[in-house]
């Protein structure tokens, strides 16, 4: 009976495709994660976040893929999205550093 593991004996293909596959089980776990951070308790199915780290986390792939597609609750229609519009570099160079044509006040 064999009782060690020898990687060795392992085709390298193999190992690449499960290093990969890892790398992205981690990530998918990180985004999905920090998307449950992210979002209000109000727009989490179930109204408890920690029910869903429970699942991303202990449930590895599915629980990640279950809370893209069943843990997320959309934003009612009319409500304003939690993320401003990003502003183009002329405005926040004013808000640094006021408007160059501006006099300055004594």
């Amino acid at each position: 009976m064999r009782t060690s593991l020898d990687l060795g004996a392992t085709p390298v293909g193999l190992l690449v495709a499960l290093g990969i596959v890892l790398v992205l089980e981690i990530a998918l776990d990180v985004v999905a994660l920090v998307d449950l951070v992210r979002r209000p308790v109000a727009r989490v199915a179930l109204g408890n976040k920690w029910i869903w780290v429970a699942v991303i986390v202990l449930v590895n792939l599915i629980g990640a893929i279950l809370y893209f597609a069943i843990g997320r609750k959309t934003a009612p229609a009319g409500e304003e999205p939690a993320v401003k519009p990003a502003r183009s570099a002329a405005e926040i160079a004013d808000a640094l550093y006021g408007d160059p044509d501006r006099p300055k006040q004594p």
